[in-house]
C-alpha cells in the first residue's frame, strides 16, 4: 500500500487526508484493500477545466496554482524524506467546498532518501501519465523533485490555456510547453482559455479607466502564470525554477490582480454610497417642503 505509506506521516492543508484504511477479502476470496479519503465536494480539477460547466474564474485558477505549489514545497522541502508524486495531473487534484486544492492519489509516489535530482539513473521505469511526465523519465532517470516540477509546470499551462497536453494538436515534438512558450510575451491572450475571456466585467462609462486597469492586470497575471509554467516545464531539469521561486512569483501575480479589483470595488462602493446619500437628501428636502406647505 504505497499510498498509505506515503500519507501516514504527512499533514498539509493542500494534501488529501486519509480518514482510514481497511483490508479484507472480496467475494472471490481475493485480497481487498481500500482507502477512505476526506470527501471533496467540488470534485477534481479536471472537471472544472474540461467539463461541461467550465466556469472557473481567473482568481480561482491562480489560487489553485498557489495551493499546488505549497503542496509541492511541503513534499520537496519540509518532509523528513522528500516525496516525488510521479502522477501530478488535473484528475488527481481535488477541490474542497472553498475551492482549495488538495493533491491526491499517491499510489505512484516515491520516497527519496535525499532531495534527488534528475541526473540519477534507474533501471526501474517510472509509471505515470505520459503527457505530464518529465522527459528525462523516458531516458531511465529516477523519480525526482525535478520531475514533480515539470508536471506542475504543464498543469499551470493547462490552467491558463484550458488545453490538455493530450490535445490532438500536440504531436511528436510539438507539445503544450512549446505552444505556450511561442506565445510569450505578446500573444498570451491569443492562447488563453476562452472561458476566461467570458468573465463579466461590468461596464461603467464613468469608470472606464478602472475597467481598463483591471483588464491590464488580468493580462499581466495570466502572462506571469504562463511564464512560471514554462519555466517549470523546461526540457532540461537543471533549468527549471525552484518551487519556492514559483510561489513567490505566483503570489506577486495574485497580489497585483487583487489590487486592481480592490480599487474597483472601493469605487463601486463609493458610487453606491453617493447614490444612496443623494437619494436620501432628495427625500429629506421633499419631506421638508411638504411640511412647510402644510403650514402655509
Amino acid at each position: 500500500m504505497a499510498e498509505c505509506n506515503a500519507l501516514r506521516n504527512i499533514r498539509h492543508r493542500n494534501l488529501v487526508s486519509i480518514i482510514t484504511a481497511c483490508s479484507s477479502i472480496d467475494f472471490q476470496r481475493n485480497d481487498f484493500r481500500a482507502l477512505v479519503y476526506e470527501f471533496m465536494p467540488n470534485g477534481s480539477l479536471d472537471k472544472w477545466l474540461h467539463g461541461v460547466d467550465r466556469n472557473m474564474s481567473l482568481g480561482q485558477r491562480v489560487n489553485v496554482a498557489i495551493d499546488l505549489a505549497h503542496a509541492l514545497n511541503y513534499l520537496h522541502n519540509e518532509c523528513e524524506n522528500p516525496i516525488a508524486h510521479c502522477d501530478l495531473k488535473p484528475s488527481n487534484i481535488l477541490l474542497d467546498n472553498d475551492m482549495v486544492a488538495h493533491v491526491g492519489d499517491f499510489g505512484l509516489s516515491k520516497f527519496l532518501t535525499q532531495p534527488r535530482h534528475a541526473n540519477q539513473s534507474s533501471t526501474i521505469g517510472i509509471k505515470g501519465t505520459v503527457s505530464y511526465a518529465a522527459p528525462e523519465y523516458s531516458l531511465g532517470r529516477e523519480a525526482s523533485t525535478d520531475g514533480n516540477l515539470y508536471s506542475y509546470g504543464i498543469l499551470l499551462l493547462e490552467l491558463m490555456t484550458g488545453k490538455s497536453p493530450t490535445n490532438n494538436m500536440f504531436k511528436e515534438d510539438y507539445n503544450l510547453h512549446k505552444y505556450a512558450e511561442a506565445a510569450l510575451p505578446d500573444r498570451v491572450l491569443q492562447i488563453v482559455d476562452p472561458s476566461l475571456e467570458e468573465e463579466n466585467l461590468t461596464e461603467d462609462p464613468n469608470n472606464r479607466r478602472t475597467i481598463q486597469d483591471e483588464l491590464q492586470r488580468r493580462a499581466e497575471c495570466i502572462t506571469s502564470v504562463i511564464n512560471v509554467g514554462v519555466a517549470c516545464s523546461n526540457h532540461l531539469p537543471h533549468n527549471r525554477i525552484r518551487i519556492t521561486d514559483a510561489i513567490s512569483r505566483l503570489q506577486s501575480a495574485r497580489d497585483n490582480l487583487l489590487s486592481a479589483r480592490k480599487r474597483r470595488n472601493l469605487l463601486i462602493k463609493f458610487k453606491l454610497f453617493e447614490c444612496f446619500f443623494t437619494h436620501k437628501l432628495k427625500m429629506c428636502l421633499m419631506i421638508c417642503k411638504n411640511n412647510l406647505d402644510k403650514y402655509n
